[in-house]
């Protein structure tokens, strides 16, 4: 079961209501299903233990927002200025990947006998060399040593020595009192972010009709994703499939309005121990690394009680 049904249809449900506490558990449960899955799966298919994925969560209870995430997609949130006339940006997730000194900093404290726990190598740091982002989802042969050292990984995937777990799935999770000056939510993958920071992304969906919005965002990364290698947009759509990924990594968006908020609607979500999902304005667009095309996906953010 996906974590935000696992936060919106158990933990919080049986909590009686949205807490840190339950999406924790609803994270740690996630953890736990993957890895008996990749138990399950390890003698036909070892590969499983070396795949893994971020994780970004929003959820809304009482004008109280919560993100939670692993790994290095992020939340930003877009809020009105002063002076009305412009957004001001504030990050809502924390990044964790070693590319921030912060990260890099908590490994080596972690690990003070291996001298190589964070290594600097194809242009970016690296845990063990290997990977950049220290909490996710799955790669469990990251986490749980006795998989790197088994006979089988090491023959059919590779070979890591690893005296202890390297990464984590705690996540990080935040608490945010909305306000009427709150106007939208940014939901994106590293795919963005390398490309276009806070302030930029906030902009354009400031100052720009919201139908399409979303795949407005993911153009704007890949234009500028294009001007560092003196090329065109256009010039990127017909790379090769295969090679895109030395251009830019893959890049899925989600745009919520905050309309709920600003006007102070109130829906009626029944009982207040029951989640429903959000119908707040929601744009979505997911580019691949491989073909930059439009899915149909679906954003749930558990919502409980009363908003207003």
């Amino acid at each position: 079961m996906p974590c935000s049904e696992l936060i919106g249809s158990g933990f919080a449900s049986e909590q009686g209501g949205m807490s840190t506490d339950a999406i924790k558990r609803a994270f740690h449960a996630t953890e736990e299903e993957f890895l008996h899955m990749v138990k399950r799966s390890w003698l036909k298919q070892p590969q499983i233990a070396s795949v893994g994925s971020c994780c970004l969560v929003g959820a809304i209870t009482d004008n109280v927002l919560y993100v939670a995430n692993l790994g290095d997609s992020r939340a930003v949130l877009g809020r009105r200025g002063p002076d009305g006339r412009e957004v001001v940006a504030e990050r809502l997730s924390n990044d964790h990947n070693v590319a921030e000194e912060e990260v890099r900093k908590e490994l080596t404290e972690q690990h003070p006998d291996d001298s190589r726990i964070v290594i600097y190598t194809r242009g970016v740091w690296r845990i063990k060399g290997i990977i950049q982002v220290s909490r996710s989802i799955g790669d469990v042969y990251l986490k749980k040593p006795e998989f790197a050292r088994d006979p089988i990984f090491r023959q059919y995937v590779c070979s890591i020595p690893l005296k202890r777990p390297v990464m984590t799935a705690e996540p990080s999770i935040k608490e945010h009192q909305l306000r009427q000056q709150d106007l939208f939510l940014i939901f994106a993958s590293d795919g963005l972010w390398e490309q276009l920071t806070d302030k930029a992304a906030v902009d354009i969906v400031f100052k720009n009709p919201r139908a399409g919005i979303a795949k407005r965002l993911v153009r704007a990364a890949l234009t500028e994703a294009a001007r560092k290698r003196e090329m065109r947009y256009t010039d990127i759509k017909h790379i090769e499939r295969g090679s895109r990924r030395n251009f830019h990594d893959d890049i899925t968006v989600v745009v919520v309005y905050l309309d709920h908020h600003k006007h102070g609607v109130r829906p009626n979500l029944g009982n207040r121990n029951s989640f429903r999902f959000t119908n707040a304005p929601v744009d979505i667009f997911s580019g691949s690394s491989e073909e930059v095309d439009h899915h149909p996906l679906r954003l749930n953010l558990a919502m409980d009680g009363a908003v207003g």
